[in-house]
């Protein structure tokens, strides 16, 4: 998955529980509750995980249960909202090109599986 440049100056990435996943469809933000927070080689290692999602095969429900905001020193650099079901990603953030803003990922390789277990450890703590 591609990832936004300004990844690198991510300092703290919140880990959201989104609670209305079909307000995503049309939203022009990521909303949910904030369940956790990774800095440092956390953060590094879940931008790892994403950029190395393999690519997928669309399909169409998108109603995302987890997402990410990733911040830098000045502030919010971007966020992702991630449906595990149709394997798609949705990015929300200032300097992202517009083919960009959706992704396809294999939300059943072992990439996306050890994603959404890290999510899972935030949401049950």
């Amino acid at each position: 998955m591609l990832l936004p440049l300004t990844h690198r100056e991510a300092e703290l990435i919140e880990v959201v529980r989104i609670i209305a996943p079909a307000r995503h469809l049309t939203s022009r933000s990521l909303e949910g509750e904030t369940v956790g927070l990774w800095d440092g080689g956390e953060a590094r290692e879940v931008f790892e995980l994403i950029a190395a999602l393999p690519a997928g095969e669309r399909h169409r429900c998108f109603l995302p249960g987890w997402g990410i905001r990733a911040h830098g020193s000045a502030g919010p650099l971007f966020a992702i909202a991630f449906c595990f079901r149709c394997h798609g990603a949705r990015f929300w953030g200032p300097d992202l090109a517009a083919d960009r803003r959706s992704q396809v990922f294999d939300g059943e390789s072992p990439t996306a599986r050890e994603l959404l277990r890290r999510f899972r450890a935030c949401g049950s703590e």
